[in-house]
């Protein structure tokens, strides 16, 4: 309880009748991943991500005042309801009322959009998350009586979307964002995201990530049940020694701009996340043939050419292909000729690091 108390918040004042907010935030890409929680949506091990530009969530917050003791939600995605999406939001706020009383004061409807297609593998439930908590701590501060600093509103934004989706705690700031407890890095913690707290090569701060869709639909096996399987996998505690020891190793990588170095850690990275699917109890694979096809492709381009792309995956199908800036022209063009063939219907979403979420 100790931990947490710094989210509770101070005496409320104010009780506004009516009103709406509108957030935008990002989603991410780990580039070290966590795959295995604890308690209540907790990492068992660190991790670090590139905040996305392009593909964000949109969400409004109607909020109105009322007196009846319980939730009432209505959640609209483009314009339509979605009734099964409510369970989940209603979840979500009966897992943050001990750090927002107020919820069962107003009644709200939730309307949000993305920036890219629902159900097409990018993290939609971290931007997604994200959005919402930060619209309803808005609303929290005009309650307070005493409001939050901007970073205390920072930190309980990613500790609220935590509670929603893990990795949502990442979707709050940017570019390169850390969850997760780790020795090495100062002011981390299991219970929310920060920014990196020591210096980045100017080579990161627009790097490239060009998203191929290779599937769509949505996953055979969600990442909640991925998840839950860590609790009895063989290698669990050997991936958690790995992740920490590559998150390590990236910070120096991250300052330096040593390319060399970053795509071993990332690559091995994607791969192991996969591994770990593919030797648990029951064992499944979420890759396809055309990620396999693409991840060959890369490896020979680089080789051929010295180009310092990479690829990372999160848990699906799909592959982030990351590169700098510089060659942006070169490595759209071996996209275009050579990886977009296989993506479902030719898909693709070309982004960049980002600089983490923002009110509209």
């Amino acid at each position: 309880m100790s931990a947490t108390k710094q989210f509770f918040p101070n005496t409320y004042r104010n009780f506004p009748s009516h009103g709406k907010i509108t957030y935008q935030a990002p989603s991410n890409i780990a580039l070290v991943k966590y795959w295995g929680k604890y308690g209540e949506q907790l990492p068992k091990n660190a991790s670090i991500s590139f905040t996305l530009d392009a593909c964000h969530t949109q969400t409004k917050l109607h909020f109105k005042r009322k007196d009846s003791e319980d939730y009432r939600i209505e959640v609209q995605m483009d314009g339509k309801r979605v009734p099964n999406f409510e369970p989940k939001i209603l979840k979500f706020f009966e897992r943050i009322e001990p750090y927002m009383p107020f919820l069962k004061d107003y009644e709200f409807l939730v309307e949000t959009s993305n920036s890219f297609p629902h159900s097409s593998g990018i993290a939609s439930s971290a931007s997604g998350m994200s959005a919402l908590a930060l619209c309803l701590l808005a609303l929290e501060q005009q309650l307070l009586d005493q409001p939050y600093s901007e970073e205390e509103f920072k930190r309980k934004a990613s500790f609220l979307a935590r509670l929603g989706s893990g990795s949502a705690a990442r979707s709050v700031e940017g570019p390169l964002v850390v969850w997760g407890m780790h020795e090495h890095i100062v002011g981390s913690s299991d219970l929310y995201g920060t920014k990196l707290p020591y210096s980045v090569h100017k080579i990161f701060g627009n790097f490239q990530d060009t998203i191929l869709l290779v599937e769509t639909g949505q996953k055979e096996v969600s990442s909640t049940v991925g998840h839950n399987l860590m609790h009895q996998h063989p290698y669990a505690e050997t991936r958690f020694r790995q992740a920490c020891d590559n998150l390590t190793k990236m910070i120096p990588v991250l300052k330096s701009g040593d390319l060399e170095a970053f795509i071993k850690i990332v690559e091995n990275e994607a791969l192991s996340l996969h591994a770990m699917m593919l030797t648990s109890d029951p064992a499944f694979i979420l890759m396809k043939p055309n990620t396999l096809e693409i991840i060959h492709r890369i490896w020979s381009f680089r080789k051929e050419t010295g180009s310092k792309l990479c690829f990372t995956l999160d848990a699906g199908a799909n592959v982030h292909v990351l590169y700098p800036a510089k060659e942006k022209m070169a490595v759209q063009d071996f996209i275009d000729a050579e990886l977009r063939q296989f993506c479902a219907d030719g898909r693709l979403i070309h982004d960049q690091a980002g600089q983490g979420a923002r009110l509209v």
